[in-house]
């Protein structure tokens, strides 16, 4: 199952893609794709729908039709920092011997088409295709062995980072992560009994038509039952929270010499079996 939110943006709406491609709308059944509809009960309810009793939302996603992140209602937006070992290399940093977190600021969330807005001042904004993995059920120490019981589904996310913010900036990496328009997330949330295999998922990013990014999940260095259940040791994981899971090699620090946005670009990526984001860049204000 494809969850989805469509509409303009703060008025969005759930809705669930159905095999034809085309949005059905489920604002008579559960008030958003937040809370108690992404707990287990709220899924397996949601899974028993036929998608053509639902009514059909005029429109095709991502063209004429706006899609909002996946997920409303985000309370937290967990990040992992190095979790490719190629990337690591590329950003001359030593493998991590545990899972590194940072933050996205809710207010980072935006939809997958909607324009990424560099920040004033930023010299160094940059791309970073990541596999984002949605709370369902709620938890605290987790254990590894149960933690996928505790997990809604999956979604593709832009890691928009400003590495001069990051880096250099005097304290966490939080300041170059949480810019307004740094976080789009979908198009939609997929149900993991639609993934085949999160271990061997493709990634892709393209910047104006041309190949950045290109890896797989299989290189991931911490495992997403690993990244649960570690999260959950430092905080309760809500329904609704997402973790973003860390990117492959290519990104524009990496680049030789280094390559960054500064508006007008067009920044293309996609997951395997995950849908696709295409976010026209706009120069700062």
């Amino acid at each position: 199952m494809k969850l989805l939110r469509y509409g303009a943006p703060g008025a969005e709406k759930p809705g669930l893609l159905d095999a034809a491609g085309r949005v059905r709308d489920l604002s008579g059944v559960v008030p958003d794709i937040a809370g108690e509809t992404l707990r287990p009960e709220g899924i397996a309810a949601l899974q028993k729908r036929d998608p053509e009793s639902l009514p059909l939302v005029a429109g095709t996603p991502q063209d004429d039709l706006r899609l909002g992140p996946c997920v409303g209602g985000i309370g937290k937006y967990i990040c992992i920092g190095l979790n490719y070992a190629d990337h690591a290399e590329e950003a001359n940093m030593p493998i991590p011997e545990e899972p590194i977190i940072f933050n996205k600021w809710t207010s980072a969330v935006c939809g997958p088409n909607d324009p990424i807005q560099i920040p004033r001042g930023s010299t160094k904004t940059d791309w970073e295709v990541e596999l984002g993995i949605v709370i369902g059920k709620p938890g605290v120490y987790i254990d590894e062995a149960n933690a996928m019981d505790h997990v809604a589904g999956f979604c593709v996310i832009n890691d928009v980072s400003e590495r001069d913010y990051q880096l250099n900036r005097a304290g966490t990496w939080d300041k170059g992560k949480g810019c307004d328009t740094f976080g789009p997330t979908g198009p939609w949330l997929v149900t993991p009994d639609e993934v085949e295999d999160m271990d061997a998922l493709d990634m892709w990013l393209d910047v104006d038509g041309e190949r950045m990014q290109s890896g797989s999940t299989a290189t991931l260095i911490f495992k997403i039952p690993h990244l649960v259940s570690y999260c959950s040791q430092f905080m309760s994981l809500q329904s609704g929270d997402v973790i973003s899971t860390g990117t492959p090699p290519g990104v524009g620090m990496g680049q030789k010499p280094p390559r960054y946005l500064s508006g007008g670009e067009t920044v293309s990526l996609g997951i395997s079996g995950l849908g696709e984001q295409r976010s026209p860049v706009r120069a700062p204000s």
